[in-house]
């Protein structure tokens, strides 16, 4: 019994490891391309839908479509609108597996497919191609997840082999509509217990076909089974972002929704349950004798069967009908719910006034576009400070958090940059003037100068690394020098925003930037010269100063791109 406590950890662990190895990997690796595939499939709640309902058709998990969706929305790859579209067809994705069980008795486990794409994620991982690298990241993480999920299944005792040890729920059904709710708990247990809902259909039909339970309990524990399949987006989410988690909450409000109106309709929608599957030409399963038991492959078995199946297909296909014209106020809901902590922030931020594509009036986007790029220069101008810290890190751990810090800028940079770029495309150019049009050009040349300020950052932890590799360190003179060219880069940063800030961009403004730009290449040229002198007296710590000018060089560079913004706005 200790040994299978251990292994159900365990798996749990390399399910959670899985996890998080597969979103590092969606980050590397599937860039913008599966982005811009992701948006075109989501790109209305409709077609979110339709995107969840044809995946979980095709898999057989609900449960590895909400994980993924959960691992998208974690990488930054789905908005938390869409992915809640991509859910709800998850959920009606479900009910096709029910379908499998009814009519065929058989069910797909994914599982069987992870240890070959293991072998497929090492074969990449040695390949010289950093891209080929990432991607192996991502094959392996969903190899560890599948593992993980079935060897929580594996590790439970086997209730799908011996349901023989359930007899004794019999018991239960003589309490009106309070063994309703029982059986309802009972689901969602038991569902929570095998990490799969099918799992939980299946043990439900066997039940009902060995006479233990008559319809209506079935059709409870079916309910149950869809607050309980909610856990594994839930615990996928545990180590992810606040928008995975806000995915993973809105699933759940999602299925408790739909139970809660079930429940207080309860009888009538057996009832239609009942009508259907009467129209099909089979048995009113309401009304057969459960509790003589049903002859295996009976009209009677397919009527039960048909109609298990018919409940939660209805019942998933409501509660989309009904939910998807509220998904904006869901969005609000969840985000109310799970609010960001502050060291998440630069892992969750996006586009903070661009939301859902271009404005009905074109003239009016540009506004938003450009508030949006006064967004992006904050966000790069706090990366600064990170470059600070990071040269001032006392010992490797501390360096490790900052660098960490500045690679996840540089990935927002490359993002923000791109999803800008995308809403620029998108607006139609006979419908904006010529001053507009020149506008989005600069726009496109401003956008393009803030990723390259996110690509400095990396770069001077490039530099940092390299070092820290050699065992070399910096004297303090170096870093109060740095300090200087770091406190005037955040000098050009300031001027660069309120540059961006003022409607109207004056001669005035410009001289600051230039003004700012001579000082700071002035600085360099001094700081150079010194360093030079320096090395020429004493060779001994040549390697040191190497990184140190690369460091000043790289902050020289940063002053290139603010100024070059400035102009940018003055030939608008």
């Amino acid at each position: 019994m200790f040994l299978q406590l251990l292994t159900l950890l365990g798996a749990l662990g390399m399910f959670l490891y899985g996890m998080n190895m597969m979103s590092s990997g969606l980050q590397k690796a599937a860039g913008n391309r599966l982005r811009n595939l992701l948006s075109a499939m989501t790109s209305n709640s409709f077609k979110g839908v339709m995107t969840g309902l044809g995946i979980t058709s095709i898999i057989q998990s609900s449960s590895a479509t909400t994980v993924m969706v959960v691992g998208f929305v974690n990488a930054a790859l789905l908005t938390l609108n869409q992915a809640i579209g991509v859910i709800m067809g998850a959920n009606i994705g479900t009910t096709v597996t029910a379908w499998f069980i009814s009519l065929l008795g058989f069910k797909m486990d994914i599982s069987v497919l992870a240890v070959p794409l293991m072998a497929v994620g090492f074969i990449m991982s040695i390949a010289k191609s950093e891209k080929y690298k990432n991607i192996s990241e991502f094959i392996i993480g969903f190899s560890l997840l599948f593992l993980g999920l079935s060897l929580m299944k594996s590790s439970v005792p086997d209730l799908r082999e011996t349901p023989e040890i359930l007899s004794f729920i019999q018991q239960w059904t003589g309490y009106g509509f309070g063994s309703v709710i029982i059986f309802l708990i009972f689901g969602t247990i038991l569902t929570l217990i095998l990490q799969s809902s099918s799992a939980t259909m299946a043990l439900t039909l066997i039940m009902m076909s060995l006479g233990w339970i008559p319809f209506d309990m079935a059709a409870a524990m079916v309910l149950g089974e869809n607050i309980g399949t909610t856990i594994t987006a839930n615990i996928a989410a545990a180590v992810g972002n606040p928008n995975a988690r806000r995915a993973a909450l809105a699933h759940t409000f999602f299925n408790i929704f739909g139970v809660i109106w079930a429940l207080i309709l309860f009888r009538p929608f057996l009832s239609l349950v009942g009508i259907i599957i009467t129209w099909l030409g089979y048995p009113n399963p309401t009304l057969i004798n459960y509790a003589a038991g049903i002859e295996a492959g009976s009209v009677e078995s397919t009527a039960a069967l048909y109609g298990v199946s018919m409940l939660h297909t209805l019942f998933n296909t409501i509660n989309t009908f009904i939910l998807i014209w509220f998904i904006p106020l869901i969005v609000r809901f969840v985000t109310w719910a799970i609010k960001n902590k502050p060291e998440d922030e630069e892992q969750t931020v996006r586009l903070k006034f661009i939301n859902a594509g271009p404005m009905g009036t074109a003239e009016l986007a540009i506004v938003e576009a450009k508030k949006e790029t006064i967004h992006f220069a904050q966000i790069c101008h706090n990366g600064l400070g990170y470059i600070r810290s990071a040269i001032h890190a006392k010992d490797e751990n501390e360096f490790e958090t900052y660098r960490k810090k500045l690679v996840k800028y540089e990935e927002i940079a490359d993002r923000i940059e791109y999803e800008i770029a995308s809403f620029l495309n998108s607006l139609p150019q006979e419908s904006i003037s010529e001053d507009t049009r020149q506008k989005v050009k600069a726009m496109y040349k401003i956008i393009g100068e803030l990723e390259s300020l996110g690509d400095s950052g990396e770069s001077i932890s490039r530099i940092l690394s390299r070092r820290n590799i050699h065992n070399k360190q910096f004297t303090e003179q170096h870093i109060e020098k740095i300090d200087t060219m770091l406190s005037l880069v955040d000098k050009a940063y300031k001027i660069m925003i309120n540059n961006l800030e003022t409607t109207e961009n004056t001669s005035d403004n410009l001289r600051c930037a230039v003004d700012c730009e001579i000082e700071i290449n002035d600085m360099r040229n001094t700081l150079r010269e010194a360093e030079i002198l320096k090395i020429e007296e004493n060779s001994s710590e040549y390697q040191s100063s190497v990184y140190y000018l690369d460091i000043i060089s790289e902050i020289e560079r940063m002053g290139d791109f603010m100024i070059n913004i400035s102009e940018a706005l003055q030939r608008k």
